[in-house]
């Protein structure tokens, strides 16, 4: 685990430095099949990603790779789940939230988590045991994996106190989301806390935020690596159908509603 915790550190930070000299510059965008939109970055950084994470022969799902069905994907105990950009609509309004997000899953649950935000330069990952998560802010890209391990300090969720804070998209905020919070307000102060990307499951783990309901359709590369760094945390992620954990490597990569709780 702590080789394969390298590489996805080392394959976050190298698409990180991609995506930015992307964005540095008059880049176009393209529009997928599903309307979502597509830049030269996340073709960029999936490139670097795959070529690292290819190298630990455990099998890929990408946003940005052909999907497989099922049925070839069905034996895989283990995989990685990536997102190269997730935010892109956040990399074209240039707001700086957005993140390379990469998790291995075993078994369906997600044991390992690396978020990096390329414009902060802030790095989220999970223990090689799964058992906490770390975060360090970078000078550079170029540092070794062995120093960021020493300096990475744990990050732990926070208690309630008389203030709920609930973390909302600044993208989307739904009928379902707003009667989820009407529910809390009954009994709380609540304050909305906006965040883009998977930044909004690092701001729970770290316990800048109590609570991430998403009433709002999210693939499992959106959500695969938050996943992991908030459960290292003991930070739960609900699936609000089934009422147990999220799963992933799905015979369909769309997840459910969740419910992500400190």
């Amino acid at each position: 685990m702590q080789t394969l915790l390298a590489i996805a550190i080392k394959a976050a930070l190298e698409a990180g430095a991609e995506i930015l000299k992307v964005y540095e510059t008059n880049f176009n965008v393209e529009t997928k099949d599903d309307n979502s939109p597509l830049t030269q970055a996340d073709k960029n950084a999936n490139a670097i990603i795959n070529k690292y994470l290819k190298t630990t022969e455990i099998p890929i799902i990408s946003e940005e790779n052909r999907q497989l069905d099922f049925s070839e994907r069905k034996g895989w105990t283990r995989c990685w789940i990536v997102d190269p950009l997730d935010g892109t609509k956040e990399f074209i309004k240039r707001n700086g939230e957005f993140t390379v997000n990469i998790a291995l899953i075993d078994n369906s649950n997600p044991v390992l988590g690396v978020i990096y935000v390329p414009v902060s330069k802030e790095l989220y990952f999970t223990s090689e045991d799964g058992k906490s998560s770390k975060k360090i802010t970078l000078t550079s890209e170029e540092i070794s994996v062995e120093e960021i391990l020493e300096k990475a300090e744990i990050i732990k969720p926070s208690a309630i106190n008389s203030e709920v804070k609930i973390v909302g998209s600044r993208s989307h905020l739904n009928e379902d989301t707003k009667n989820f919070i009407s529910e809390i307000e009954k009994e709380s102060k609540v304050e909305i806390v906006s965040k883009g990307s998977s930044l909004k499951f690092c701001l729970v783990a770290e316990g800048l935020a109590h609570i991430y309901p998403r009433y709002a359709p999210t693939m499992e590369w959106d959500t695969a690596a938050g996943h992991a760094i908030c459960k290292a945390v003991g930070v739960t992620v609900i699936d609000q159908t089934t009422g147990k954990p999220m799963q992933y490597n799905k015979p369909n990569l769309l997840n459910n509603y969740f419910v992500v709780k400190a």
